[in-house]
């Protein structure tokens, strides 16, 4: 049998998470911060919410930042929402954030007034469900109608314009990517295990994917 970790730094939606994936697999699936369990996994989630520098800021501080990164470089990884851009170069967030740089790109915010094609003032964050435009195919997308809708919440972004690791992408004033791909790593701006039903099989596409 297989083992899942899912990391650990006091931050992210853990619960839910596991859940999620214990719904798809009969692998073993733990939610920790201790460095032989996560590399002795067969596969690694690294989930977050809240502010980038936080986020950042606790993994150094619970010891996980290097760990995640081993892992990210050596087995089947995914980050999903601030896992995600934590695994970018730099966000704007906070007056500026380093990130792993494990994925060249810097993120941005929304710009704080935008509007619609009808004119209508468009709420940040980007809270909600969302069409995802599949980039080119890859194992994590099997059995994904294209342009499903997952859901979101954030108000940073990666813009799409010239990057090559661009998966999925979707349009909230402007195109914004939601999943980012190279090697055993697979990252998604939205929330998987708020998805419902295209959400848990993308979780599960990950719980049979070698990387």
């Amino acid at each position: 049998m297989s083992s899942i970790a899912i990391i650990d730094y006091g931050m992210g939606n853990l619960h839910s998470i596991k859940k999620a994936i214990q719904h798809v697999t009969d692998d073993t699936v733990q939610v920790t911060a201790d460095h032989d369990v996560i590399m002795s996994a067969d596969r690694v989630v690294l989930p977050g919410v809240g502010a980038i520098r936080d986020c950042m800021g606790e993994m150094r501080k619970q010891g996980v930042a290097d760990v995640a990164m081993e892992a990210a470089k050596s087995k089947p990884f995914l980050g999903i929402c601030i896992g995600m851009q934590a695994l970018l170069s730099h966000s704007d967030e906070n007056n500026g954030v380093a990130c792993f740089d494990l994925f060249p790109g810097n993120i941005h915010h929304f710009p704080k007034k935008i509007d619609d094609q009808s004119g209508e003032l468009m709420k940040i964050p980007h809270m909600g469900w969302n069409q995802v435009t599949q980039n080119g195919s890859h194992p994590l997308w099997a059995n994904i109608p294209q342009d499903s809708r997952f859901y979101f919440v954030h108000s940073y972004y990666l813009p799409t314009d010239n990057f090559a690791h661009t998966v999925g992408s979707c349009h909230y004033a402007a195109p914004f990517v939601a999943a980012l791909a190279k090697d055993n790593v697979f990252a998604v701006q939205f929330h998987p295990e708020k998805s419902h039903t295209v959400g848990l099989q993308l979780l599960e596409n990950f719980t049979q994917w070698n990387g």
